[in-house]
């Protein structure tokens, strides 16, 4: 099994890359992120491996990769499409600075998912409310 990372160029936060998948998978299914380089070792993506996003300057989310197409953008120039789980999977925010295009990520260099049934921290309601937004898009909280 092996990763993908690659930036999300345009959504800020996660909320606005889910909405631009939700919106691209209801215009034109399977959901699809499409880069200009086909990736070498498909057998490896497509066999459990995931993209994980950058999203401001932070490893995010990632989303499994379940096949890889051969497309052509608009222009008729070739493209790779990943075809991806529409399922958002938060990941340990991790800090990577930036870089064009994607590149392979190994499965023991990944960041960790995040445990989605910890338990509520305390004391947040005393936060103020872009404080508390900024920590749970970092996810500390």
């Amino acid at each position: 099994m092996l990763n993908l990372i690659k930036l999300s160029v345009g959504p800020k936060d996660v909320a606005a890359l889910a909405a631009l998948q939700a919106l691209r998978v209801k215009q034109d299914p399977p959901l699809r992120a499409w880069t200009r380089m086909f990736p070498k070792r498909v057998e490896e993506l497509c066999s459990g491996g995931s993209i994980y996003w950058v999203i401001g300057g932070f490893v995010r989310v990632r989303q499994r990769i379940l096949e890889i197409r051969e497309e052509e953008w608009d222009d008729q120039t070739p493209c790779a499409a990943l075809v991806l789980d529409p399922n958002l999977v938060m990941v340990e925010a991790r800090p990577v600075k930036p870089f064009q295009g994607w590149r392979y990520l190994k499965p023991e260099e990944a960041p960790a998912d995040v445990n989605q049934a910890r338990p509520p921290t305390r004391g947040l309601d005393a936060l103020p409310p872009k404080l508390r937004r900024d920590l749970a898009e970092l996810c500390l909280i």
